[in-house]
């Protein structure tokens, strides 16, 4: 069957884009499907989505299939059938749906060269898997393959449902707080930062999905890494060495904790384009970091992931 091509020259910044997402609950203008609900493991991707999508391939398997309603209504099978699998395979995939038609800059930032195209992403680093329409049993017996080679590996997480909300009280206090970070919130108040990071990796190692413990977790470990730093010699290594990850990385920590928060993650970004292998991973694992102690709802850190999707592809 003849593949249509999808082939671009360059990449594009995704921080630039404008476009709106898709309404919720609706087909997008090309029949795509809705976001998913609750208890799915399929996400249609947008400019917004895409950064979070590549965090989550840090300890499970994501896969991204572009497809083209318009250019090959076959590729839409695809997309589908991985669907199935996705739901099948209980959390241990993550599936992103590319509409190319609907987001070609997506496709483009990516640079996929026809569809159907499919990429598997681990670890934040994506790899081309196929590129061809094949039966459901194919494609299963091809996932069930990645998927034992990746656990020999050491690698056998599995996603949460997209789209699950916790349970909270429909008006809570606004002075309560939660008694599971009491002991984390009192070892901050008394300048135990060991402490403080003990009781939130806890947390977060009994529930990884505690985006707050996450949240906290991330701060406390910049209050751990910049205690009782010299300031003026720390900005003056940066200076002196501007592609040392260490020297970067401090700087950024005390960009943050000034209140410096786009400055801290401009530096980071940078560092990522400019660096290569395992320093670009530490540059770019350490402003995950970061996006975690600001708050993954914060503006600043809406944009610094467009930022950081444009760095990394």
């Amino acid at each position: 069957m003849t593949q249509q091509p999808f082939s671009r020259p360059g990449a594009v910044d995704l921080s630039a884009l404008q476009r709106p997402a898709p309404p919720a609950g609706g087909a997008g203008p090309s029949g795509s499907p809705p976001a998913a609900g609750a208890g799915s493991y399929v996400v249609q991707v947008d400019e917004k989505s895409l950064q979070t999508l590549l965090e989550a391939s840090i300890n499970a398997l994501v896969l991204m299939v572009f497809y083209s309603p318009t250019r090959m209504p076959e590729s839409v099978q695809l997309a589908d059938d991985l669907s199935t699998l996705a739901a099948e395979l209980d959390g241990r995939i993550l599936l992103g749906r590319v509409d190319v038609d609907a987001t070609p800059e997506i496709a483009q930032a990516v640079q996929v060269p026809s569809v159907p195209f499919v990429i598997a992403v681990v670890q934040g680093r994506p790899a081309p898997l196929f590129q061809d329409v094949a039966p459901l049993g194919e494609l299963r017996l091809a996932l069930t393959q990645v998927l034992e080679q990746l656990a020999t590996q050491g690698m056998t997480g599995r996603h949460q449902p997209v789209g699950q909300a916790a349970t909270a009280p429909a008006a809570p206090d606004e002075d309560y707080v939660d008694p599971r970070y009491v002991p984390a919130q009192e070892a901050l108040a008394a300048g135990d930062l060991d402490g403080a990071v003990a009781e939130y990796q806890r947390l977060v190692d009994a529930n990884p999905a505690d985006t707050e413990a996450a949240g906290g977790l991330a701060m406390a470990k910049v209050l751990q890494r910049t205690l009782d730093v010299d300031v003026a010699a720390a900005r003056a290594a940066a200076a002196e060495r501007p592609d040392d990850v260490a020297a970067q990385t401090m700087v950024a920590d005390l960009d943050l904790l000034g209140g410096h928060v786009g400055d801290a993650f401009s530096r980071l970004v940078d560092l990522v384009r400019r660096t290569s292998g395992a320093e670009r991973d530490q540059a770019r694992t350490h402003l995950l970091g970061l996006f975690a102690a600001v708050g993954n709802d914060d503006p600043r850190v809406l944009k610094g992931r467009q930022q950081l999707a444009s760095a990394l592809f």
